[in-house]
């Protein structure tokens, strides 16, 4: 296999209580990393915002990406650009910036540590179903990340494989420069629902600071 997958049910995710609501850590890496001392290169969480206006945590050298789930919130970066952001709409800014955000929201976070890009799209089975092919062949380590955010879904890898996502749930699936293309299907488990599933992925560059990584 050239790929390695790690399925979080949304039983095993872990839960914490900020200041201004709670937040869920989704994934994480390395698997070892802790959030608390700023060691990842990238983490995926979900957050609820269960105040009227909060701060952001001040994350320097952290690229943040955050996409609204739930709700309207309007992101204001002091000195910089402002946003309000509708369900599946999102924004990307640097977490060194002082933030105030306006609304209460459920909302996806995706951060990024130097050294690391990534992106978030929504993919909303309406037609009951999605393909894609995963390619590799420009970064030392990819990850995608599916989240089954509404309904169910039947995930087919290779047309081996098949993985039913339950709400909440998300599927990590890690490869690194040298792997095989991954053809990824996804559809609908029931006929009467429709699935959305929010997907991420995370890339390391094979080049960092003009030092090729040794793999």
């Amino acid at each position: 296999m050239s790929f390695s997958l790690k399925i979080i049910r949304k039983s095993e995710q872990i839960t914490s209580l900020w200041s201004g609501g709670k937040t869920t850590q989704l994934a994480i890496y390395p698997e070892e990393a802790d959030y608390s001392k700023r060691d990842f290169k990238w983490r995926i969480s979900t957050a609820e915002v269960e105040v009227d206006e909060s701060l952001f945590t001040h994350l320097p050298g952290i690229q943040r990406i955050i996409m609204i789930l739930d709700g309207e919130m309007s992101l204001q970066h002091q000195g910089k650009h402002g946003m309000h952001l509708s369900p599946f709409e999102q924004d990307r800014f640097d977490g060194g910036w002082t933030t105030r955000s306006i609304g209460k929201v459920t909302d996806f976070n995706l951060m990024l540590a130097e050294g690391c890009e990534g992106d978030i799209s929504t993919i909303h089975m309406n037609d009951g179903t999605h393909a894609e092919v995963l390619d590799n062949r420009d970064y030392s380590k990819r990850t995608d990340a599916f989240y089954c955010f509404k309904g169910r879904s039947r995930m087919n890898i290779d047309e081996k494989e098949t993985i039913v996502l339950e709400q909440g749930d998300l599927i990590t699936l890690n490869r690194d420069h040298t792997s095989n293309n991954l053809n990824i299907k996804l559809s609908n488990h029931d006929d009467d629902s429709t699935a959305t599933i929010i997907k991420v992925s995370c890339r390391l560059s094979l080049y960092q600071k003009g030092f090729r990584l040794k793999l």
